[in-house]
């Protein structure tokens, strides 16, 4: 399975803002973009327009970067998302808003997206009662994710539901803490989706050239 291994705070870097894949350390002192709020490597200093073309790559390379995903898998969800009646922007927004991992990270479960992964795949997630451990399965609306009994008490459950219990999780979503589960309602709608700072329309026309 393949997966992003390097540091994340090169990501934010490299996108010029944060795109918090490290949770709520990267709102701390200790996130390093804000010590170092420009590009990586040698010419990471230098002030550079960017052609049209530039920007809608850096667009892509933004959302797959929030999401956790490579390039093959995130040209998969764009040609599902363009096969589907309606808005491609949306299709493309509710196909990785469906994966497992992310769904988790939504309901307060997890911290961060990669935390998210990890429980998805060490098997502490189940869907409808069975246990899935695929970070890219695609929820269905009406499916209850939960966390297996034994999985309750593991530190990072535990910090994520102290941490999120008393903030409000996205409208599509519906969470009980209480039992350790949520339900995905139905699919977002693309203007709901607040924390995606990225023009997913420069993503369509990128891979429609």
């Amino acid at each position: 399975m393949a997966r992003y291994t390097e540091a994340l705070c090169k990501l934010c870097r490299r996108e010029g803002m944060k795109l918090y894949l490290k949770g709520d350390r990267c709102t701390s002192e200790k996130c390093p973009f804000d010590k170092r709020p420009f590009a990586p490597g040698q010419h990471g200093r230098e002030k550079k327009k960017l052609t049209q073309y530039g920007l809608q790559l850096r667009a892509k390379q933004t959302m797959k970067r929030i999401y956790g995903i490579l390039e093959k898998q995130f040209r998969i969800y764009y040609e599902r998302a363009a096969k589907q009646s309606g808005d491609t922007r949306e299709n493309l927004v509710a196909q990785v808003e469906r994966r497992l991992d992310n769904v988790v990270y939504r309901l307060g479960f997890a911290i961060n997206r990669r935390t998210a992964r990890q429980l998805v795949t060490h098997g502490h997630i189940l869907v409808n009662g069975k246990k899935v451990d695929i970070p890219s399965y695609q929820v269905r609306p009406g499916d209850v994710i939960s966390i297996k009994e034994k999985s309750r008490s593991i530190e990072p459950v535990k910090q994520a539901i102290e941490l999120n219990k008393g903030r409000a999780i996205s409208a599509w979503l519906e969470a009980d803490y209480d039992n350790y589960k949520g339900v995905y309602v139905r699919n977002p709608k693309l203007e709901e989706v607040i924390d995606l700072p990225v023009n997913v329309q420069a993503i369509v026309e990128f891979y429609s050239r």
